[in-house]
């Protein structure tokens, strides 16, 4: 099987995505950090829990959602529990099973997460691009998905 080079377009566009990533990333936890709010990951676990409503979402389908791998979700979930900000509950027909369920605290906390990280977006990217252009990035960063989203 011959393997494909890719591009120097390719290794170019990666390249950037990955530095801008991770810069992007790293400036918005610094933000969070200076208001002494917790990382970015709680905020991403939060707010997929609120998504979920009160029904809540099954660890395994929280890790679908998540940018985390299935030990640090294990290990974060812990630490929400602990703190008051997600509940495990039994799940009625899976004796082993848990639905994580966000708490009035964890909506509370993921509020005070947001009003920086908002903000850290707005300044990261929405001041350094139109409205058009956000929407075509959007659009081009959703085609590398898999699958692909499309909206």
């Amino acid at each position: 099987m011959k393997r494909k080079s890719p591009t120097p377009e390719a290794v170019k566009a990666w390249g950037r995505l990955m530095r801008v990533s991770r810069q992007l990333v790293e400036k918005a936890e610094d933000a969070l950090k200076a208001e002494e709010l917790p990382p970015l990951a709680w905020y991403d676990v939060l707010h997929e829990l609120a998504e979920a409503g009160e029904g809540g979402l099954r660890p395994f389908e929280l890790i679908d959602r998540v940018l985390l791998a299935q030990y640090n979700v294990s290990r974060l979930l812990t630490r929400l529990e602990a703190d008051g900000l997600v509940e495990k509950l039994p799940v009625s027909d899976d004796g082993r099973g848990q639905t994580v369920r966000i708490t009035p605290a964890g909506r509370e906390t993921r509020r005070r997460i947001w009003a920086v990280y908002g903000k850290a977006i707005s300044e990261l990217m929405g001041d350094k691009l139109s409205v058009s252009e956000l929407g075509v990035l959007a659009s081009l960063l959703g085609r590398l998905r898999d699958p692909p989203i499309t909206e």
